[in-house]
């Protein structure tokens, strides 16, 4: 497999390298893994479905309406 990334960029990579005592490979491993998990709704919604599994079906009124004046204001 071969990736090409811009010459600027590489050098940056290896400044960060030399700098954490990292090869470039567990540099690149690490950047990409996270990046992934930025990105992954998968990894959300499990992570809110075992959260919420946990937390049980208690109904807290005070919570509730909260909840819901903070998810009325955001933006989605």
């Amino acid at each position: 497999m071969a990736v090409s990334i811009s010459d600027d960029l590489f050098e940056k990579v290896q400044r960060l390298a030399r700098r954490t005592k990292r090869s470039l490979n567990r540099v690149f491993s690490d950047a990409l893994r996270e990046h992934l998990a930025r990105h992954s709704t998968d990894g959300v919604s499990d992570a809110m479905n075992k959260a919420c599994a946990q937390v049980g079906e208690v109904e807290d009124r005070f919570v509730s309406s909260a909840a819901r004046r903070v998810l009325e204001r955001n933006t989605w």
